[in-house]
């Protein structure tokens, strides 16, 4: 059995300094993954019978193939603009004006219950951006007050 001692003069270390790889450049903008490559060419030409098989066993009931083919019909949501009368903020005592706002457009079905909820998110980081520059400047006011 080999010891510490015995394997001190095989072991090779670091190839590369840290932080520095072998290939500083990195991969090629625009490099094909040759697995992606393969399978593309396997595929090169079968795209129409790939889908009518696979809309014959979404209609045969596998559902697997069923939520294929409505993920492509139908896709997922994505999110979308909503328009709806907001009043400016001026300061932070307006938020809530500015969430009663947000309360009616919801109960009056202009947007969302979840859309309210990023626009709240929207807001209270408004919000507290503000607050925060409104304490900057005060701070200042009061350094510029002091130091003379």
């Amino acid at each position: 059995m080999a010891g510490a001692d015995d394997t001190v003069g095989k072991q090779r270390g670091r190839p590369f300094e840290k932080g520095q790889s072998g290939n500083p450049a990195g991969r090629p903008k625009g490099s094909r993954n040759a697995t992606t490559v393969a399978l593309e060419s396997l595929l090169d030409g079968q795209a129409e019978a790939l889908t009518n098989k696979a809309v014959e066993l979404a209609l045969g009931g596998d559902i697997a193939a069923l939520r294929l083919c409505m993920d492509r019909i139908l896709p997922p949501r994505k999110d979308r603009p909503v328009t709806f009368d907001l009043p400016d903020i001026r300061s932070a005592s307006d938020a809530a004006a500015v969430t009663s706002a947000i309360l009616a457009a919801v109960a009056n079905g202009e947007i969302t219950p979840a859309d309210a909820g990023e626009i709240g998110k929207l807001v209270e980081a408004y919000v507290k951006a503000f607050e925060t520059a409104e304490l900057a400047e005060r701070l200042e006011r009061l350094e510029r007050m002091t130091a003379q």
